[in-house]
């Protein structure tokens, strides 16, 4: 009797599971949270994993791409801040690779001036030009952009000169 419930516990987490990933892309350790949540662990936890992986429920790579794409397209973050997110995610080095391919550098040289110009407007606090500089670069450099392509771009627009 109790391999017929274990059974039936472990199609309704499978199936919790599947409707969890098919909502939208996620990574093995997000499903690997939601499982323990519902009480799967160990190799249960890990078979239901790999079931999702052969179904195409889970992919890394793809979870990557989409994510690194959504986040740059909707919150304007900048690569460090996608690298970090996805390295908490325990996303592999392979799949940061790919998905930095998401991101064109036309497109991201051209958020980054944005939203420098924009900020640059909102800033009326500081208005020594050296102090008005280092808070729009803190500013970008929380936001995930490199701190090189800050201070370019800041010089390009000639913001604080």
């Amino acid at each position: 009797m109790r391999v017929k419930a274990d059974y039936t516990e472990y199609e309704r987490a499978r199936e919790i599971l599947q409707a969890f990933c098919a909502y939208q892309d996620r990574c093995h350790q997000e499903a690997r949270e939601r499982l323990y949540e519902l009480g799967v662990y160990g190799e249960r936890a890990e078979q239901i994993i790999v079931d999702l992986i052969q179904e195409r429920y889970l992919n890394e790579e793809r979870f990557a791409r989409s994510y690194a794409r959504g986040k740059f397209k909707m919150k304007k973050w900048g690569w460090q801040r996608i690298r970090i997110e996805l390295k908490r995610k325990k996303i592999t080095d392979y799949c940061l690779k790919k998905a930095r391919t998401e991101i064109d550098d036309d497109e991201y040289w051209q958020v980054l001036c944005n939203e420098l110009e924009r900020r640059d407007r909102l800033e009326k606090k500081a208005t020594h030009p050296y102090l008005r500089r280092r808070k729009l670069a803190d500013y970008l450099f929380k936001r995930g952009f490199e701190s090189n392509l800050i201070w370019l771009a800041m010089d390009e627009l000639e913001i604080g000169k």
